[in-house]
Parts: structure tokens; sequence; C-alpha cells
């Protein structure tokens, strides 16, 4: 009986590995659009170390690139937690998510949100996903995000909330397939950032320096509309113009302090 109970179990585990292996065989493997500029590299390196820095991320979140040789690519790491990424850990994917070269890495699971983006906006050149607890409230509640502070002028054409529930039920609330993240891209819109109720945010921006501020001054604004909601009265949020005309840019100044200080350490 014992026998017979062990052959099953092997013949199971050797059915599951042949089903791997085959999974892998047919599975699409993209061409490589070549190598990427190395400086794209490190910059994509230290902004996953700045976010991590600045506590917009943690063990968890992810930052990408566009590739520079080719749009229809982007350079995202293998799973790991942000502030130890290094430029070995870097990965090329096309826009439906499909890794070029996996060498047995993990991936991860919400990779699509990037793919999809990039398909929908030729703009964006870089695009983060974080959890940050300071935007949680503005995505769970009528409160709208909303920027009242000049380095976050960006915000000012809004933030939408992209409700899983309306696309998918009942989930995990994590973006694991390509129809997902494409109604997120749909829910971003052309806007800057989108909460994601009950989970976190995703910003967008033409370059790598850009998506890093905007993503550092969107927590921070989300920490100061909550204290100045707390504190009663009226708040005076920025106007739409002002918005459009305090709107930092590519933060390329205080770039290069975080990307020093980052990679420093």
């Amino acid at each position: 009986m014992a026998k017979t109970s062990a052959l099953l179990a092997t013949m199971k585990t050797m059915s599951s590995k042949h089903k791997v292996t085959r999974q892998r065989a047919t599975r699409r493997v993209p061409a490589s659009a070549g190598p990427a500029d190395p400086q794209l590299i490190e910059d994509l390196v230290a902004a996953n170390r700045i976010l991590a820095d600045y506590g917009v991320l943690d063990g968890y979140g992810h930052v990408s690139a566009r590739h520079d040789r080719d749009p229809n690519r982007y350079l995202l790491s293998r799973s790991l937690a942000p502030a130890l990424v290094t430029a070995k850990d870097i990965m090329e994917y096309d826009l439906d998510s499909n890794p070029v070269d996996t060498q047995d890495r993990a991936l991860y699971v919400e990779r699509f949100i990037h793919g999809e983006i990039y398909k929908a906006r030729p703009d964006v050149q870089a695009v983060v996903h974080h959890h940050s607890p300071a935007v949680i409230p503005f995505g769970v509640t009528t409160v709208p995000l909303r920027p009242l502070y000049h380095m976050a002028a960006f915000l000012w054409e809004g933030v939408p909330v992209f409700e899983i529930r309306d696309v998918a039920g009942m989930t995990d609330l994590l973006v694991r397939s390509p129809a997902l993240g494409c109604a997120l891209a749909q829910t971003l819109g052309n806007k800057a950032a989108a909460l994601m109720r009950g989970h976190g945010a995703v910003v967008v921006s033409s370059s790598l320096p850009g998506v890093v501020g905007r993503s550092i001054y969107l927590q921070l604004n989300a920490h100061l509309q909550a204290q100045a909601i707390a504190l009663g009265g009226t708040v005076t949020y920025l106007d739409p113009e002002e918005g459009r005309r305090a709107d930092p840019g590519g933060y390329q100044r205080a770039w290069e302090l975080w990307k020093r200080k980052a990679m420093t350490k």
C-alpha cells in the first residue's frame, strides 16, 4: 500500500513537471530590442532605491521605464524588494508583459499594470505602482485627492479612482492580467495618477525623474490634505490654472540630490 502511494505521488510530481515544461515551451518569448542604455538602467535602479528611501515603496511596489531602443518594450526588475534592486535584476518585457529572458527568475504578478499603460499612453516613459498608506483613504472615501501643495500641482487635472469590482467582481485586488491592466489604464486616461481602491496608486510621467518626483509629492500632498481637513474649516486647494502654471515638471534638481543619496548608501 505504501509503495503504491509513493508511486502515485511520484507520477503526480512528474506530471506536474511535464505540465510546467509544456507551459514554458509554449509561452511566447519576444525578441529583445537589444541592450538598453546603461544610463537608463542606472536611473531605473536609482528610482527603485529613491522611492524606497522616501517610503513610497516598501518591500512591495515597482517602477518601470520604457526601453530606449524600442517603444514596444519596457524594463522592470525581477520580483524583488525595490531597495535591493541592482542592474542585474532589470529585465526586458514586451507590452503584453512577456519577459524576453526569465532565466527562471520570479516576475512581479502585477507587471501588466506597466505593459497596458505603455500601450495606452505613448507619451508615458515611466510608471510607478505603489501602496503608500497616505493615499489609501482617498481611494476608499468620497473625499477626492486634490492639489493643495505647489510641488504636487500636477494633480490639477484630477485623480480618478480605479474600482476593480466594476471590472472583475470579487478579487484579491491585484492586477493579475492584461484585461485588468487595460481597465486600470482606461481609468487613468490622460491623467498623471490614479488611485486603486483599497490598494494603492499608479503614477506616470515622461521620464524617470518625473515619475519619481510625482510619486514622492503625491504621497506628501495626501499627508498634507489629510492634515488640512483634520484642522477643520475650509481648505483652499490650487485652482486648475494655478496647477497648470505651477507644475514643476521633471523634478530634475531634486532628482540629482535623491539619486546621489540613494546610490551612495
